[in-house]
């Protein structure tokens, strides 16, 4: 297992699994279903070396995003010195390998080796089983939160609320 910066090249994969992601979420009749992200955002994050993957051989089995400020979601908590984690795609064919404990770990010394604080992420709406999964990699449930300013956003984080998730790089 390897984590690494994606590259162009991964792109239309990134959207294979997001696609996946999506249709998963359809499926299982969640609140939110991931809408089509612009290209240009990925595009941008991957030339920013935003974007992860965790590969497992040659294959890609997961990826995500990363920040280092993320305003209209953490609003006023956005001052605290973070990474911020976003859009966790697992490859199907890899289900079922706790990608998110492998994250935590991987972030825990990212978010030291850039003088970070803590490690937090977002999931829109009350999905339960996710909570509590994230719950159980660690993070402390902050609570559900009405987002105040989501011009910008992508259009699923409109009329929901975030559910706020954070762990301290120490923990």
């Amino acid at each position: 297992m390897k984590i690494e910066n994606c590259t162009p090249s991964d792109i239309p994969e990134i959207f294979r699994l997001y696609k996946i992601a999506s249709d998963y979420q359809r499926s299982k009749q969640t609140v939110v279903v991931w809408p089509e992200f612009e290209r240009g955002l990925v595009e941008r994050e991957v030339a920013e070396h935003r974007q992860w993957k965790l590969r497992i051989g040659t294959e890609v089995a997961c990826v995500w995003a990363t920040t280092f400020s993320d305003e209209q979601i953490w609003e006023e908590r956005n001052t605290d010195a973070a990474v911020y984690i976003h859009r966790i795609a697992t490859n199907p064919g890899f289900r079922g390998h706790d990608f998110v404990s492998s994250i935590v770990r991987w972030a825990k010394g990212f978010a030291r080796g850039n003088n970070k604080t803590f490690v937090r992420l977002d999931t829109l709406g009350n999905n339960v089983r996710l909570i509590e999964h994230y719950k159980n990699a660690g993070f402390t449930f902050l609570g559900m939160f009405q987002l105040k300013d989501t011009i910008g956003l992508p259009e699923h984080y409109h009329g929901v609320p975030a559910c706020l998730f954070q762990l301290s790089v120490d923990e």
